[in-house]
């Protein structure tokens, strides 16, 4: 008999965008496509472990990079500066055209997808159903016209800042022993932009943004609370992670929360960990469930953007997460949801019916 094939997994995020951005690789399109064993995302992978699609953020580094276990520890360490505009356009445009490239070099196995339905198609027939996002939109200005373009392109979801302050607001720093009440909230022309992304029907994320700007945005916003990679804080008091409060706030909106599998945000002590284990994660989930309620909780993984535990490895190793879930006694069905039906209804409820 074949082994059983892998539970889809349709994930709230991901960095493989700016891993190929970043990469010395002459072909970096051929990187994903063929698998070179770095990093957690390749097709070869991606495949071995059921995932099957997901948000595609794109990211611009600081010209600056501070290493997020760094600030971590410190909690007098400066965030990171912001990005100039010109060189977040171009950063931000090259890594929109890996993810168009490799839809264009790949078309039977990856589909870049721009409303719910898209989604589906590309499941159904066996392609990774990609979503482009954007991770901090150090990239469009106060006039918000590069928006509009990148929406043209397929940009439906975004957080507004990463965890750097920017014209729209002021990000979460990475600390352990935390809370996200750390700073103002969204400035004028940030509120103009949850706006217009409501306008626009693009799903705003909140994981970086800190908890004045979450409520700004839980006040303007019609669309569902979403946190794509973000976890409990009661069970890690990281500032990255969400309080009892923004947890019922999102509950209300009938929003949803991926779990984020860097281990910073999982452990009880904050370390960066990679003996970690993978019950860690569905702790996290199971407290997710209970504040939510099951129709709200998925999977965000941060794969190639954050430090994972070992035991999970890399996509390929979505099976084991999926199987610790059903030691820990979820049935089939709650399963199938954490693994992509959630996001599925809550992209739906986002985005409408076409996007």
């Amino acid at each position: 008999m074949s082994p059983a094939k892998p539970v889809p997994v349709f994930d709230g995020h991901n960095d493989l965008l700016y891993r190929l951005f970043i990469s010395e690789a002459e072909d970096p399109v051929s990187v994903f496509l063929q698998g070179n064993g770095e990093g957690h995302l390749d097709l070869p992978r991606c495949r071995q472990g059921g995932f099957a699609g997901g948000m595609f953020a794109i990211f611009v580094p600081s010209t600056v990079f501070t290493d997020p276990a760094e600030l971590t520890k410190d909690k007098s360490a400066r965030l990171p500066p912001t990005p100039e505009l010109p060189a977040a356009q171009q950063a931000t445009i090259k890594m929109a055209a890996l993810l168009l490239r490799i839809e264009e070099r790949a078309p039977e196995d990856f589909k870049v997808c721009r409303s719910a339905a898209d989604i589906e198609t590309a499941m159904q027939s066996g392609k990774i159903a990609a979503v482009m996002h954007v991770e901090g939109l150090e990239a469009v200005g106060p006039d918000l016209f590069m928006l509009d373009v990148l929406h043209a392109a397929g940009l439906r979801s975004l957080g507004p800042v990463w965890s750097r302050p920017n014209i729209f607001g002021h990000g979460v720093p990475f600390r352990f022993n935390s809370t996200p009440d750390t700073g103002e909230g969204l400035t004028e022309v940030g509120k103009a932009l949850i706006r217009r992304c409501n306008q626009l029907k693009i799903l705003i994320d909140l994981s970086h943004l800190n908890e004045r700007g979450f409520w700004d945005v839980a006040a303007l916003s019609d669309a569902p609370l979403v946190a794509t990679h973000s976890n409990v804080h009661a069970l890690c008091p990281h500032a990255r992670n969400l309080t009892p409060r923004q947890l019922a706030a999102i509950r209300e909106s009938r929003g949803m929360v991926g779990v984020n599998f860097a281990t910073a945000f999982l452990r009880d002590d904050g370390r960066t960990e990679p003996e970690t284990p993978l019950e860690d994660i569905v702790r996290h989930l199971a407290a997710l469930i209970e504040a939510l309620g099951e129709d709200h909780v998925g999977l965000g993984s941060d794969f190639d953007g954050a430090a994972i535990p070992r035991p999970l490895r890399d996509a390929a190793g979505l099976p084991a997460l999926l199987e610790a879930c059903s030691n820990a006694g979820f049935g089939a069905a709650l399963i199938e949801k954490i693994a992509h039906r959630n996001w599925l209804n809550l992209l739906r409820r986002t985005w409408g019916e076409a996007a």
